[in-house]
């Protein structure tokens, strides 16, 4: 899986913004790798700089410097449809009557198409097949017939889907959330402004203090003289649908999303997954870098009990090479298995092993992980995912594998096991899931572990009796 994309927006008082905000694109880089982007705006004029490429390829010291204003939004992208080309990447830009626009957003609509096709028999030329640009023409047209937060109520009754949203009207900032509350956002205090972000280590990048996280369907605008910043609850919605997997595998482990630490939900994830399905082992070795948690918490647990298991690093990961799923071949993906991971084989040699990941999607890593397991003179390899099985594609901005590509989308538990080559293998129950982030299941969106989705998609069950339109198709592709 692919992370979805980071977004940031900062008002400031007595100093340009540009460099705050490259700094908290670099803490959410985990977030999108394909472009970045920065929008400022210093009182006349809105400035902007985004490319494809990596944060630290995309600005050069000269960029920042052209990037003048107190006041601005920024973008990783990791694209999860739309075209992988700089007319996609973000911030996107609009100019109109009513001033300049630019919107950052995290998350996919679902009716995006529908209300394309409208605004297009309206007279909108548009110059991307992504989403974002949807939200960006909707939300113009919205500001020539009204005020900024009833043009904003406006936009948000109309699109239905994820969506993390900065957005820069000439030099205010803002930040939207939407209804569900699907995809992150939250507010910091920093000594001279203000800032909104997807995860609170941009906050901590910049020494500043989180203040909360933004509620769904709330609009926050940030004071243009950085001095504080106004709520309007816009959008009731009686379900949230938070996304499980921000906490599982998306966000980084010093983040706190929902009022949870992510370190502390992996950890007692891992708890949850050894009083469900301890195996007694040698060592248990967590699968570099999201599986350390899991299996901190899960040895802990096991050590309580009783149980004589060692917590040991046994895989070394080579930081040079790209994530695996990038690669767009099966047998690449194979070799980058081999070039990413080597066995230590002191902690292996001989033992009895439990690796714990996050998840298995296509279930090419994991059979990998115990060949190299015992290539390298690993007696039994035992497999514990810190998640339920993924048995359906995400249509809320992840960018996973096609249901013919899940390995458990109509594989049984032990034919997986099977395939993989494990010992044994076992899944988190979905109700330690939300146990460990003190929720009920009608608070998350589960949709790729359950099959039923937050929203009503053509072919797909929903999880709630709600009455909400069929928007799309079975085949729709997320967005960033």
């Amino acid at each position: 899986m692919h992370e979805k994309c980071g977004v940031v927006g900062i008002a400031l008082q007595d100093r340009d913004a540009a460099r705050p905000l490259y700094y908290s694109l670099y803490a959410l880089q985990h977030r999108g790798q394909e472009s970045a982007g920065i929008v400022t705006h210093d009182g006349f004029q809105q400035h902007s700089h985004v490319e494809m490429g990596l944060v630290g390829d995309v600005f050069d010291p000269d960029d920042l410097a052209s990037l003048n204003g107190s006041n601005g939004i920024g973008h990783v992208r990791y694209p999860t449809a739309g075209s992988v080309d700089s007319c996609c990447a973000q911030p996107f830009s609009v100019s109109f009557k009513s001033g300049s626009l630019g919107l950052s957003h995290n998350g996919n609509l679902v009716n995006a198409d529908e209300i394309r096709d409208e605004l297009a028999n309206l007279g909108h030329a548009f110059t991307s097949d992504g989403d974002t640009e949807v939200i960006a023409h909707d939300l113009a047209r919205n500001l020539l017939e009204a005020d900024l937060v009833r043009a904003v109520k406006r936009t948000m009754s109309r699109i239905h889907g994820s969506y993390a949203l900065t957005i820069s009207h000439d030099d205010t900032v803002m930040g939207v959330r939407d209804p569900e509350g699907n995809r992150p956002l939250c507010i910091g205090k920093l000594d001279d402004g203000y800032v909104l972000t997807s995860e609170s280590a941009a906050i901590d990048t910049l020494d500043g203090e989180l203040i909360r996280d933004v509620k769904p369907g709330e609009l926050v605008v940030l004071h243009d003289d950085g001095t504080g910043f106004d709520s309007y609850q816009l959008v009731e919605q009686e379900n949230t649908a938070h996304c499980f997997f921000e906490h599982v595998y998306f966000a980084r482990p010093d983040s706190t999303i929902d009022d949870n630490l992510v370190y502390e939900v992996r950890r007692e994830l891992g708890r949850q997954l050894w009083d469900e399905s301890g195996v007694d082992s040698d060592v248990v070795l967590p699968v570099p870098d999201s599986g350390r948690a899991f299996a901190s918490g899960y040895a802990e647990a096991a050590q309580e009990s009783g149980a004589d298991i060692e917590f040991a690093e046994g895989l070394m990961k080579n930081r040079y090479v790209g994530r695996t799923f990038i690669m767009p071949t099966q047998d690449e993906r194979e070799r980058a298995v081999r070039l990413k991971l080597n066995p230590i084989k002191s902690t292996i040699e001989g033992k009895t092993v439990t690796i714990i990941d996050d998840s298995i999607v296509r279930g090419t890593t994991s059979t990998q992980l115990i060949e190299l397991l015992k290539d390298a003179g690993a007696e039994e390899v035992h497999v514990r995912i810190g998640a339920p099985a993924i048995i359906s594609p995400c249509y809320m901005g992840i960018d996973m594998a096609t249901r013919d590509e899940l390995i458990a989308a109509d594989r049984s538990t032990e034919e997986i096991r099977d395939e993989i080559q494990a010992d044994s293998l076992s899944y988190l129950s979905v109700e330690a899931i939300a146990q460990s982030l003190d929720k009920g299941q009608g608070e998350l969106c589960l949709g790729c572990v359950t099959g039923e989705y937050p929203y009503d998609i053509e072919g797909e069950e929903t999880d709630r009796d709600v009455d909400r339109p069929v928007i799309g198709d079975q085949t729709m592709e997320a967005d960033d």
